[in-house]
């Protein structure tokens, strides 16, 4: 039973890391209709960034506060990365799909082998606050305390990300302007800038997802990015292109079955079922599993 309960709390977390990529992945294809290749390059910067603060800046160091600190840190130089790139690069290219791919996919080369340039290809240990060691005792069994913290935060990404959508003025903005944006423009309201805040908002979850993945394997590499953005764009289409919520499910399978059958099988078959789920959804739901119940981003 204890083994059980330390796979589901395991899996857990490991879903909770996968929504907050995939949230941002599917916030911004849902709204913006822009596929980002580049996503994994924020989590990177995120991730960078976190370890980087928690080393040279005094208000970041240390556990408790401190890593509260690099996470924000490392949060917002993702933010302004995604900013950067939305304005540059992306911006010039709505609806020209296949420039937007080669762009996207160039940056997320480029950025994981600059970061590799300056700090080197090994990974490096990233600190673990006070609030994130030891375990919990949960039906016997002893939960990681960081897996809890990860699913907390993921709970309120999940959160916040429903009541943009929803109940902001932004949110509704986007949503029109992906059905109509020439009628949008001509009510007076400029949809460029609520592109801009959806993308650097996906861009946020990806890059607090890289700063809290360093507290999830204990360590940052340049290639954490692209290697944890294949399974984000696994549950992205599991889940839905266009739902938030079908992400926050497929994102716990995913997880889910990748423990389990790691665990009870073969080390390495859980990548392999999950590419068979994969498989079975594109053949027989090829809008997700949620593609009758969720509202659109929803």
């Amino acid at each position: 039973m204890s083994t059980v309960v330390l796979l589901l709390a395991t899996g857990l977390g490991l879903g909770a890391l996968y929504f907050l990529i995939a949230s941002g992945l599917s916030l911004i294809f849902g709204l913006m209709d822009v596929l980002n290749f580049a996503h994994g390059a924020f989590l990177t910067v995120g991730g960078y960034a976190a370890w980087w603060a928690s080393v040279h800046l005094p208000f970041a160091a240390g556990g408790g506060w401190g890593f509260l600190g690099a996470v924000a840190f490392g949060t917002a130089a993702g933010t302004a990365a995604a900013f950067l790139v939305e304005l540059l690069a992306i911006r010039p290219l709505y609806g020209r799909h296949r420039e937007q791919i080669l762009v996207t996919v160039g940056l997320s080369l480029a950025v994981p082998a600059l970061v590799q340039g300056i700090w080197g290809a090994d990974p490096l240990t990233f600190p673990r606050p006070d609030i994130a060691r030891g375990t919990v005792g949960v039906l016997g069994a002893a939960v990681p305390r960081d897996r809890l913290l990860l699913v907390a935060v993921a709970a309120a990404v999940l959160g916040g990300l429903l009541l943009f959508v929803r109940r902001t003025r932004y949110g509704l903005i986007v949503r029109a302007g992906v059905e109509d944006r020439a009628m949008v423009t001509a009510l007076g309201i400029d949809v460029r800038k609520a592109f801009t805040l959806v993308f650097a908002i996906g861009g946020a979850a990806a890059s607090l997802a890289g700063a809290l993945g360093g507290l999830y394997f204990g360590v940052v590499t340049p290639t954490q990015g692209v290697s944890l953005l294949i399974f984000a764009f696994i549950v992205v289409v599991i889940g839905g292109t266009a739902s938030i919520t079908g992400c926050a499910l497929a994102s716990v399978a995913v997880a889910m079955i990748q423990q389990f059958a790691n665990y009870y099988t073969v080390a390495g078959l859980g990548d392999i079922a999950v590419v068979a789920v994969l498989a079975a959804v594109l053949l027989t739901r090829q809008g997700g599993l949620t593609t009758r119940t969720a509202e659109r981003v929803a």
